[in-house]
């Protein structure tokens, strides 16, 4: 396969807490789990592994956590996941990810705080829930 739209694309980040990163990304935004296993648990394992995403999405998060060598998550004010809803951002939505580990913040680029919405995740990386759509420009 040609390294051109058709590409999946994999977003791979370190987790200090698989299981926190999954309330958030799963039970607060809506996204599915499309594998995981658990280094404790699996023989062999030597990484505790989530993927999360969409389905038909032509992306997946991969949130990843090595049980004796862990590496911290180190995001900046920069690294953003963002989501075009094409709508405005719920409010039962934010607080939704709220009750799930994430917070409200604004963002260091103030474009993102007139449309949208930014949220830290348990591991510090930001979301955002912007109210635009993606026009691929």
């Amino acid at each position: 396969m040609p390294a051109d739209a058709t590409a999946h694309i994999r977003i791979a980040r370190p987790t200090k807490d698989v299981r926190a990163a999954e309330r958030f990304w799963v039970l607060g935004l809506g996204l599915d789990v499309l594998y995981q296993h658990d280094a404790d648990h699996v023989a062999g394992r030597l990484h505790s592994l989530l993927m999360i995403g969409w389905p038909r999405a032509g992306w997946h998060l991969e949130l990843a956590r090595h049980p004796t060598e862990p590496v911290e998550p180190r995001p900046t004010a920069e690294d953003l996941l963002v989501v075009y809803l094409e709508e405005p951002v719920p409010d039962a939505l934010v607080e939704r990810l709220a009750q799930h580990g994430g917070e409200r913040v604004p963002a260091l680029n103030p474009y993102w705080d007139t449309w949208g919405v930014t949220v830290r995740d348990p591991d510090g990386y930001l979301l955002v829930l912007c109210t635009r759509s993606w026009g691929g420009s």
